[in-house]
């Protein structure tokens, strides 16, 4: 069996082209945890919010998720968010867990509020919005245009 040569050439090129991608890929993708403050928040649902996602307002990542534990009295998701210390959020900031994208993973979405109060180290963001997914939404819709 003969090897053509444009074939090992052409065969090095790939390897290149998708060491280049891996390389890009690698560097683009923020994993590391956001170290700060810690605040918690309570949800009635998550939707699968794992350990590790990012925390974000206005898009741009200001923390991470620390934990989600069942809380054994009341039933609901306790989630443990870590804030970047530079970020101070008012007492009233509302705190949804939103989806990435179609097929992507969820994220905690703040949304501050306007009060003169600060949130400090353990305390517990009283607003929250649960998380609400495809077939919530389209169950809605259909309820409503019944109505």
């Amino acid at each position: 069996m003969k090897k053509n040569p444009v074939e090992t050439i052409l065969g090095f090129c790939v390897l290149i082209f998708a060491g280049v991608f891996l390389f890009f890929a690698a560097s683009k993708v923020d994993t590391k945890t956001v170290k700060g403050y810690q605040i918690t928040a309570n949800f009635m649902k998550i939707g699968g919010l794992e350990v590790g996602a990012d925390v974000r307002i206005s898009g741009i990542k200001v923390g991470s998720v620390l934990s989600a534990q069942l809380n054994q009295d009341t039933y609901t998701a306790d989630v443990v968010l870590s804030i970047d210390n530079a970020v101070r959020l008012p007492i009233d900031t509302v705190a949804a867990i939103a989806d990435v994208g179609v097929m992507g993973g969820k994220y905690v979405r703040l949304k501050p509020g306007k009060s003169n109060e600060i949130l400090k180290n353990n305390d517990y963001i009283s607003q929250t919005e649960n998380y609400k997914s495809l077939e919530d939404n389209i169950s809605e819709f259909i309820f409503l245009s019944t109505q």
